[in-house]
């Protein structure tokens, strides 16, 4: 299983400003020059992320970005379900409708499939924003 650069940078922007300690809003501007995520990627990633509910939005003078839930109850599969969409390991899993795939029709596998796609999220889901921010001032230290 591969990310995508996308799921990546959302990782890392998030570990960034959860690493933080006492800033409660970010800019694109700010995030992108701490982490090397370029301008544009980190607004497409941070527009993600806001519209997903993991992050907040405001405009104006002390505007920015803020965390809409607490780092401690946002889990990486939180995180790469915000910017990739549901987590599954083949393109059928978690979909009963025909895949463009040549085997869809007498495919044995694809409805075992959501089992390993739900054993994956979950393991995603056990690891949270707070245990890789932990993680991360630990290396900066």
């Amino acid at each position: 299983m591969r990310l995508t650069h996308l799921a990546d940078y959302a990782v890392v922007i998030l570990t960034a400003a959860a690493s933080s300690p006492g800033e409660e809003r970010w800019s694109a501007t700010a995030l992108s020059a701490q982490t090397g995520v370029p301008l544009p990627t980190a607004q497409k990633v941070l527009g993600k992320l806001v519209a997903a509910g993991l992050l907040q939005s405001s405009r104006g003078v002390g505007g920015g970005v803020a965390f809409a839930k607490a780092p401690p109850t946002i889990t990486l599969a939180d995180i790469i379900e915000a910017v990739e969409g549901p987590i599954a390991m083949t393109q059928c899993s978690g979909s009963d409708e025909a895949s463009d795939c040549a085997l869809d029709a007498r495919c044995r596998l694809k409805p075992h499939m959501n089992i390993v796609s739900r054993t994956v999220r979950d393991a995603l889901a056990g690891v949270t924003l707070e245990q890789l921010a932990r993680e991360h001032r630990m290396e900066v230290a």
